[in-house]
């Protein structure tokens, strides 16, 4: 039994098991913000309104699955601070993939919002699915195969 219900740790689909680690909104919402450069608890905490028992279970979730990693603070100081393995920065197309949903389905016409821009042109970072040739598909162009086909 998983600690906020049953656990997929162990199920034969790739996204039961990536919700297992990142399924919740606070996980997200801290990927994000690191993300976005904020590493310390105490600027976490504050972002996210979020109470120390909660961030710090996340927080050491996040640790244990090899997606986050605890480093000396970028100023020198005694204090620590959180950052993405390599692992955690590969979440940065789930991040934008959900970033343009809201974009599209969470806002009303004309409503600001943040947004994402590329560093060297200042453009519109956009995600896209696209199949082994770099082709653009959606979801009706793609099926799961199945380890075990169930009647």
């Amino acid at each position: 039994m998983h600690a906020r219900g049953v656990s997929h740790r162990r199920a034969e689909c790739p996204v039961a098991r990536t919700v297992d680690v990142i399924g919740d909104r606070w996980s997200l919402l801290i990927v994000r913000d690191v993300l976005d450069g904020i590493g310390r608890f105490s600027e976490l905490q504050r972002n996210l309104g979020l109470a120390k028992n909660i961030l710090t279970t996340r927080l050491r979730e996040l640790v244990a699955h090899g997606i986050l990693e605890v480093v000396p603070a970028a100023d020198g100081s005694a204090y620590h601070e959180y950052a993405l393995t390599p692992k955690g920065r590969e979440l940065f197309g789930v991040i934008v993939a959900l970033r343009q949903w809201g974009e599209a389905h969470m806002f009303d016409e004309g409503e600001p919002h943040s947004r994402l821009l590329d560093s060297e042109h200042q453009l519109p970072v956009r995600y896209q699915v696209t199949d082994a040739e770099g082709r653009p598909i959606t979801a009706g162009d793609a099926f799961v195969r199945k380890v075990r086909q169930h009647p």
